[in-house]
């Protein structure tokens, strides 16, 4: 009997009320086919109805997958736990997602992606649920908002629980009764290969969930081929643990991207091939981030101006000294940026992401590059919540898993929002103050906790336009200041709090202000003219 069913058929499938688990991360890897068939069906039949999805990684995007907008109907969707959502420009129209969240339609649920990963694991071990201290004291403790987005998400999912003489987070496991994930090609028993996706998600930890509690496996593909003709080390999900299979054939790799065989390790690209950044301030902050590295760190990054750190040390000659690691599951070669953040060329393993964020909860990596919307006086960070424009930001994804252990963090982004800048003379200028100091009291949202950080002996840089920060036990220090820049006005003045004055402050080298490449070394010790590295 065989397994391919039409979208229509598969989303027949779910009933009033039921719990969906879906594979994917924004555009990459999402079986939009299928969720596309759900929201149709809802809207010809009224069917399924209050049902609730976990996504450990968003579920579209807002450049033409829409994913969890096809689903984003009143009536349809009560319930959600998303790692992260659909995110884009404030000039853009906010997707549904976010409508519903704004409007308390549905309870919504910011989740640690690698957390979510980890309940799936413990649902398909029938085991009760996550005991973790990723989240601790951040908007994921339930002292905070115990990942609540909206007032309709009253129900607790994460309580804090003591045990042998620790404090811990405790997550229940939530059982999937569907688990719709993607692939590139099954055979006819539904063994599933991924020689055309950038990563592998956490597709096999979703279907074990479902199936293991009597539920149903959909997978979404590209294309089906015969039985025996697909290699067994090749196979990332067993057919025994597939039920039906949705074939479509113009699925995209990832956002407003058909394919690209470099993404899916197919090919190698030409070092020569990669772009990189145009001279600007962001240039400026990312080449001041990589000199906080060391030949021979496995590192982490993150969406925003670190993730243009990779072709500073390209245009360095430095490319291969640093091993990148990102959570949707790729070690090395090179992070691309924008639609297709996520996605690595030239990479030398591609792990799956429930495996990649245990590597990242315990801390096993060297560093990890980050962004931030907000720093306050403890040196917490918020990346997950902007009340003003809130698809501006995907939410937490896996930041929380990350920064729960890692040994470095190097935050960067610019010292305040809205000002305008310039190059000149190898120093900043500041043309006009921005309004929204990023410097505050206390943060909206708790992405990063500073008090955990300081506790744990965590070595915290904040890295910004005019001068570099070091969380020390008393709070911020300035260690580092830019040339152009005027400590008073600049830097003390344009900070909601007092900040720290290092005795020894430092001037970052005027070398990283000129249009050709600074002469970086990551053989450790003091470079570019003895700045703080």
């Amino acid at each position: 009997m065989s397994k391919v069913v039409s979208a229509a058929q598969a989303a027949s499938l779910i009933k009033d009320g039921m719990t969906v688990s879906v594979s994917s991360s924004s555009g990459l890897g999402c079986p939009d086919a299928v969720l596309a068939a759900i929201g149709e069906r809802f809207d010809a039949e009224g069917h399924p109805q209050a049902i609730t999805t976990l996504h450990p990684i968003a579920a579209g995007d807002m450049y033409g997958v829409k994913g969890i907008d096809h689903l984003a109907k009143p009536g349809l969707l009560k319930r959600t736990l998303c790692g992260s959502y659909p995110s884009g420009p404030s000039s853009a129209e906010p997707p549904q997602i976010w409508k519903m969240i704004g409007d308390n339609s549905v309870a919504a649920y910011n989740v640690p992606s690698g957390i979510l990963f980890d309940m799936h694991r413990e649902a398909a071990a029938k085991r009760p649920g996550v005991l973790t201290k990723v989240g601790l004291d951040t908007f994921a403790d339930p002292r905070h908002q115990g990942c609540a987005m909206n007032a309709a998400a009253g129900e607790p999912i994460v309580s804090v629980q003591q045990f042998d003489g620790e404090e811990w987070l405790y997550f229940r496991a939530i059982v999937p009764n569907i688990s719709i994930i993607r692939a590139t090609t099954a055979d006819e028993r539904g063994n599933l290969t991924y020689e055309h996706e950038g990563a592998y998600l956490g597709g096999l930890e979703q279907a074990l969930a479902a199936r293991n509690n009597g539920g149903i496996v959909i997978a979404q593909v590209k294309r089906v081929v015969e039985n025996g003709t697909l290699k067994p080390h090749d196979v990332r999900v067993p057919g025994v643990l597939v039920d039906h299979i949705v074939v479509a054939p113009d699925q995209l790799q990832t956002t407003q991207t058909p394919y690209d065989p470099a993404i899916s390790g197919e090919i190698f690209r030409p070092l020569s091939s990669f772009r990189t950044p145009e001279m600007n301030i962001q240039k400026v902050i990312a080449r001041r981030v990589a000199m906080e590295l060391r030949d021979g760190m496995a590192v982490n990054i993150g969406f925003g101006i670190s993730a243009n750190v990779p072709r500073i040390l390209l245009e360095e000659g430095q490319h291969g000294k640093v091993t990148w690691v990102i959570e949707q599951g790729a070690v090395g070669g090179v992070p691309l940026l924008d639609f297709k953040f996520g996605c690595a060329s030239n990479a030398e393993a591609i792990m799956p992401s429930p495996h990649q964020f245990i590597y990242f909860q315990a801390g096993g990596f060297d560093a990890s590059l980050l962004s931030f919307l907000q720093i306050d006086r403890h040196g917490s960070v918020n990346v997950s919540k902007l009340s003003a424009r809130p698809h501006v930001t995907a939410g937490a994804g896996g930041f929380v898993d990350i920064t729960s252990r890692a040994k470095k963090i190097v935050f960067s982004g610019f010292f305040n929002a809205g000002a305008k800048l310039s190059l000149a003379n190898g120093a900043i200028r500041i043309d006009q103050e921005g309004k929204v100091k990023k410097v505050v009291e206390e943060v909206e949202h708790i992405s990063f906790s500073g008090k955990r950080a300081v506790a744990q002996g965590q070595d915290i840089t904040y890295v910004t336009e005019r001068c570099v920060m070091k969380l020390t036990p008393d709070g911020l220090m300035v260690t580092e200041l830019a040339p152009g820049i005027d400590l008073e006005r600049d830097v003390l003045a344009q900070a909601e709090i007092p900040l720290a004055v290092a005795n020894d402050l430092k001037v970052t080298p005027a070398a990283l202000y000129q249009d050709r490449p600074i002469g970086l070394s990551l053989n450790g010790g003091a470079s570019l003219g003895g700045a703080h590295g």
